[in-house]
């Protein structure tokens, strides 16, 4: 003959408690571990949108040719530029640059592109580009202004980056960010300039934007 237990109100309610606190104890931990990856990610994203901005500047120009033919410009400039990452702790992945020269606000060369690279932490890197214009339209007051900074026996430039760069912190890489670089170089620029190229080694600094 077999025994049936019937267990009482009292037992069950007990089960039931424990069971209660189980959960909430689950839910706890649930709840814990949320507003621990919450602050990962808030924090995470505070150090990618927040990076120092990348620092460029000038470290040399040498100008080749600048020539006015009718109303067409024919150049060839060669130009380093060092690129620094300022970031203890953020890489930077410079997907896209185009490199190009103005002067008097009209672009004087075509736009030369500059490998993809990868700059670490802390890193900097030189950028070497040669800048050419062949046959460009140009307005006609180019050949007035030439002509006037030769007397004043100084050529101002102005050297430019364009592109796109991500932001990497550990395992994790941003979207991509347009970025504007704008360089000025003086040359000294007259009827005494001896022959060879027209050369700046001032080493300024560029204004960076993002």
């Amino acid at each position: 003959m077999s025994k049936i237990t019937i267990p009482s109100p009292k037992h069950c309610a007990a089960k039931e408690g424990l069971k209660i606190k189980s959960n909430y104890k689950k839910l706890y931990f649930s709840l814990s571990a949320c507003f621990t990856s919450i602050l990962l990610l808030i924090l995470l994203i505070w150090l990618v949108l927040h990076p120092a901005k990348p620092q460029f500047s000038l470290k040399e120009v040498d100008i080749y040719q600048l020539s006015l033919s009718g109303p067409n410009l024919n150049s060839s400039i060669q130009l380093t530029l060092l690129s620094k990452n300022p970031n203890q702790k953020v890489g930077i992945y410079y997907d896209e640059i185009q490199v190009y020269a103005t002067y008097k606000a009209q672009q004087i060369t075509g736009d030369t592109p500059v490998p993809p690279f990868y700059q670490g932490q802390e890193e900097s890197n030189l950028i070497t580009a040669s800048l050419v214009g062949n046959i460009l339209p140009v307005a006609p007051s180019l050949g007035y202004e030439l002509g006037r900074d030769q007397i004043v026996g100084r050529l101002v430039l102005n050297l430019k980056a364009n592109g796109k760069l991500r932001w990497k912190v550990g395992t994790w890489v941003s979207g991509r960010y347009r970025f504007n670089v704008n360089c000025v170089a003086m040359n000294a620029f007259g009827p005494s300039t001896p022959a060879g190229p027209l050369t700046s080694k001032q080493g300024t600094q560029c204004s960076t934007t993002i």
